[in-house]
């Protein structure tokens, strides 16, 4: 796998932060201008129709990358945004008494919009934070009839956690609720394929294993949900044909670009667009086997100081691990030696990627040991 740092954009030391931002492709550069500025270089006439073909690519990755349809993906800024305008456009949450669940280790921002987008009347139902949520047994237990939707992350960034996606699938399903999965910190390093989960909707972003920067988020819906879809925040790129111009005239568009909204950003598109079709092209299951080969080294090693779970299937691509009383220390010398790593409450965070390789792993380790 080490021959795959050629591609990247990495500089010196050991980069272990891919949970929080991935490395950009060496092509990125390129890839963007000619996107972004050829078609003013090449043309008299304005670029969009160039620049709406950036939004088409980056939406055949996503497509390509999940095994979805095209026309089930929206470009969003973020996830806050995508779950704002998801949120208000389900009808079903406006009913009295609407029950939403997620957990109480969910990423905050996640919690910040529902606890304002959701209508006064629909209540907000967590998890509690001590609960093991990668136990299908857990969800299966608070998804009971009542709830109409519940929020799930497949992965839980600060402990490293995997949630069992199809079991709380199946349980929603099988009490007709709602399942909104958030796989910013799952996409592209866990494999998904949107077509068999059947999930409803999904909201994701392009900076963490997809290496495509800030900028370009995604909201899928599947196509069941698209014309029941009601959304709010509109604009001219919502409407059925943005260049109609007719203000006495709405039709939302017939597919997820329904959710798109007013002028788009082209730039963050056209880079994240290259990088995830790059990981397409490789696969998750590969980027999987990379990753977990070299957390299982860690893991091994440092059982002992251990906070994220030592079983495969419920663990994430990020390894979390608590040296207590040196932890300080050990964090400290890490920087020293210039090996990038990150620390939350739970513990110090390391992710491997597929430009890491071994050498990058007895670094890490090497040091740790001397601190």
């Amino acid at each position: 796998m080490s021959s795959f740092k050629d591609d990247f954009i990495l500089a010196s030391g050991s980069y272990l932060l891919n949970h929080s931002v991935g490395r950009p492709l060496k092509t990125a550069e390129q890839a963007f201008s000619t996107q972004f500025f050829t078609p003013w270089q090449t043309s008299g006439r304005e670029p969009w129709q160039d620049w709406l073909q950036v939004i088409e690519k980056f939406n055949q990755s996503l497509a390509k990358l999940f095994n979805a349809k095209v026309t089930e993906f929206c470009p969003q800024v973020n996830l806050s945004s995508a779950l704002t305008k998801l949120i208000m456009s389900l009808e079903r949450l406006e009913r009295p008494n609407a029950v939403v669940l997620m957990s109480e280790i969910d990423f905050p921002s996640m919690g910040f919009v529902l606890q304002k987008a959701l209508p006064v009347t629909c209540e907000l139902r967590f998890i509690p934070k001590e609960l093991d949520v990668t136990d299908a047994a857990v969800w299966q237990q608070y998804i009971s009839e009542d709830v109409d939707l519940v929020f799930v992350s497949h992965v839980y960034s600060n402990t490293g956690q995997q949630a069992p996606l199809n079991e709380i699938v199946s349980a929603a399903k099988s009490q007709g609720t709602l399942t909104l999965i958030d796989v910013a910190q799952s996409a592209g390093i866990i494999p998904l394929d949107l077509s068999q989960l059947q999930a409803d909707f999904v909201i994701g972003s392009s900076v963490k294993w997809l290496c495509g920067g800030p900028g370009a988020a995604y909201l899928w819906i599947d196509s069941v949900h698209i014309s029941k879809c009601q959304p709010k925040d509109v604009g001219w790129f919502s409407h059925e044909n943005p260049f109609e111009f007719d203000i006495h005239e709405f039709r939302y568009h017939q597919t997820a670009l329904k959710f798109w909204g007013g002028t788009p950003s082209i730039a963050p598109y056209a880079i994240a667009a290259h990088s995830i079709d790059y990981f397409a092209n490789i696969g998750s299951l590969k980027l999987r086997e990379h990753n977990q080969m070299l957390i299982e080294i860690v893991a091994k090693q440092l059982e002992d100081v251990l906070i994220s779970p030592r079983e495969r299937y419920a663990r994430s691509g990020t390894i979390v691990l608590h040296f207590g009383a040196r932890q300080q220390q050990v964090l400290k010398s890490l920087n020293t030696a210039n090996i990038s790593v990150d620390v939350r409450c739970e513990g110090i965070r390391v992710s491997p990627h597929i430009y890491n390789d071994m050498n990058d792993i007895e670094q890490l380790l090497t040091v740790i040991a001397i601190s």
